[in-house]
């Protein structure tokens, strides 16, 4: 029983890790009138070392110029920080436009998904770049914002929020209420 759940732990730590924001003009750092709404799902693979980024937005004010991941802000969930991800924006994200939707799979082994700025910030190599990135998603201290000509701050924004993954609890918990039942059926047939 304690190698399976050893087996579904480990295996519960492999998934990607997934993400979520709400974009709107109230969250950004100076805070704008903005009916633009939108939304941001990110997933990080630490172990494939991927990060599948998926946008929609709409209602923007003023046509697209940019849109990237800012991390470390000093606290969750408030503050700005310096770009993290590709700049001056995503490889292929819909400029020009007030609406539209995104979705790209970034290889994190590859300088060109990066901020140079920021990998030489966070210890200089593609490894501990994907690892401050990932630990400032995890810490609430990232945000993915979308930048217009308006707006040339950032039109809107959201932090993103770790969603809960289901499916490893589900995995655990099975798991250890099969465990259980063996455990009660073998202490059955021995009281028999």
């Amino acid at each position: 029983m304690a190698v399976s759940l050893l087996f579904f732990s480990n295996l519960a730590r492999a998934e990607v890790i997934h993400f979520h924001a709400e974009l709107s003009g109230a969250a950004e750092a100076v805070p704008n009138a903005s009916p633009g709404t939108g939304w941001a799902d990110v997933y990080f693979d630490n172990v494939a070392q991927t990060m599948q980024v998926v946008v929609s937005f709409s209602g923007l004010l003023a046509p697209t110029t940019a849109s990237h991941i800012h991390a470390a802000t000093t606290m969750p969930n408030t503050g700005t920080a310096g770009v993290a991800t590709q700049v001056p924006n995503f490889a292929g994200f819909p400029l020009g436009v007030t609406a539209g939707t995104y979705d790209h799979v970034f290889d994190l082994t590859m300088a060109s998904s990066f901020n140079p700025a920021f990998v030489t910030a966070n210890g200089g190599t593609l490894a501990t770049a994907s690892a401050a990135l990932e630990t400032a998603l995890l810490a609430e201290k990232a945000y993915l914002n979308i930048h217009s000509s308006q707006f040339a701050p950032g039109e809107i924004r959201g932090f993103l929020h770790r969603v809960p993954d289901t499916s490893s609890t589900l995995i655990l918990l099975s798991a250890a209420l099969g465990g259980i039942a063996c455990f009660v059926r073998a202490r059955k047939l021995a009281t028999v």
